[in-house]
């Protein structure tokens, strides 16, 4: 037979199960968070090498399309062909800080020598890819799972988390296998953090109140990026962004070939 005191001992807490609702919740937001950061790497990796590849052509478009209005301008003297000889060349006028830009491409003086190499079809060095490994990939996968801020509840762990995090997220930026490596060992060897005391029930509606704001902030930032141009072209080919690239190089060449023999016809008849 059962008593009373058994039947007490027995019974749940009555904060179990909003308990269990905050931790599914915030293994929820880590794993959502880690697919937006997962996203935006990869986002971030093909702008750079979509820059690197593509910049000095639109470069090279936008010289020549100043040339031909400035050319056609001389030619009929219209004020409004010399207008837009003037805004044509206002877009191609060299700008502060543009080497950082264009990502080394080109500075106030003009075009860098590799720059030119590839408008001229010569070899070039190859743009430095940025693709982080399959196991580069598990272990910041693994890393983010164990050292999320959002498992702390003191808030001396929780800078802790952060900073550790932060490490962990710059080398994974940079597809740094050895050093993501190094950093699962460290963590590994860290201080475990303390076992969380119960919560009382206000403490917990206030924490599932704070995760929901919290996804609602990573969804913006998801969505903008899913929007943006580079998250577009990803879409077009996800299977092989560099033969994109390469397919987008080639109209581009067209392009130029077009106005350059555009701008010869011009000077002829000038």
């Amino acid at each position: 037979m059962t008593t009373p005191e058994a039947g007490q001992s027995q019974a749940p807490r009555p904060e179990e199960r909003l308990e269990q609702a905050v931790r599914a919740a915030e293994q929820a937001l880590i794993e959502y968070e880690i697919a937006v950061e997962t996203f935006r790497v990869e986002v971030e990796n093909f702008s750079r090498l979509h820059d690197q590849r593509l910049g000095p052509l639109y470069v090279r478009i936008e010289e020549l399309d100043a040339q031909i209005a400035e050319a056609r301008a001389a030619r009929t003297g219209d004020p409004e062909d010399v207008r837009r000889a003037a805004e044509a060349r206002a877009r191609v006028l060299p700008l502060p800080d543009v080497e950082e830009l264009l990502h080394g491409w080109m500075d106030g003086d003009g075009l860098f020598p590799e720059a030119t190499a590839m408008l001229t079809g010569q070899a070039v060095r190859p743009p430095q890819r940025v693709r982080p490994s399959e196991q580069a990939r598990k272990l910041y996968r693994d890393l983010a799972r164990k050292a999320h801020p959002d498992l702390a509840q003191e808030e001396a762990e929780r800078k802790r988390r952060e900073e550790f995090l932060s490490r962990v997220n710059a080398a994974y930026a940079r597809g740094d296998e050895a050093l993501l490596t190094e950093l699962a060992a460290e963590w590994a060897a860290g201080p475990v953090p303390p076992e969380r005391r119960p919560s009382p029930a206000e403490e917990l509606y206030a924490r599932l109140e704070w995760l929901a704001q919290r996804k609602e902030l990573i969804s913006l930032v998801a969505r903008e990026l899913e929007e943006g141009a580079i998250a577009g072209l990803l879409r077009l080919a996800p299977d092989d962004p560099d033969g994109l690239l390469d397919e987008i190089a080639g109209r581009l060449r067209a392009d130029i070939a077009q106005r350059e023999a555009e701008l010869a016809g011009l000077l002829e008849q000038g």
